[in-house]
């Protein structure tokens, strides 16, 4: 029920107009770390995947819940939008640093507490977290905190596949 409410709370956070009136929203599944749901958003049907770090550093900052997202919206013909809430205000003007144990490296483009890839690296960046077991994202904060998250992808192949399987 708690990742439920986390994960209503970061749709309406991360998709912010078109899932903020979003209903019937479903659990596809759990896939190991990655969680895979629909959701009916202002332009129809949204399907994406989920999850949250396993590791957050510095230990003890004072931050809200991160999570990462890739997202389908058909109605508006987005495939694998990859985006990251990281629970923080960022440093305006800065960059998100995102980087696979299995050599991907990307920059994110950032506002407010979200960094996306601005839709150019999108296919590559989900074919490459498709044969990663771990990605590390790091940002800095407005406060000048430089922080490292690090997400688990186990799992994260079989949400994708639940997710296209629901938006094709």
């Amino acid at each position: 029920m708690i990742v439920r409410r986390l994960v209503l709370a970061a749709l309406l956070t991360a998709f912010a107009p078109d899932v903020s009136k979003a209903q019937g929203q479903q659990l596809l599944g759990q896939f190991t770390d990655w969680a895979a749901y629909t959701a009916n958003g202002s332009s129809g049907k949204v399907c994406f995947v989920i999850s949250q770090p396993k590791t957050r550093l510095p230990e003890g900052l004072n931050r809200d819940p991160a999570y990462f997202f890739v997202s389908h919206r058909p109605g508006e013909n987005v495939r694998n939008e990859v985006s990251v809430q990281v629970g923080f205000p960022l440093r305006p003007g800065s960059t998100i640093e995102m980087t696979t144990n299995n050599g991907g490296n990307f920059v994110l483009a950032t506002q407010d507490q979200r960094g996306w890839s601005n839709g150019q690296d999108d296919a590559r960046i989900v074919e490459t977290m498709r044969g990663g077991g771990e990605m590390v994202i790091k940002s800095t904060s407005g406060r000048g905190n430089v922080t490292t998250d690090t997400f688990s992808l186990s799992g994260i192949s079989a949400a994708l596949d639940a997710a296209n399987g629901a938006c094709p």
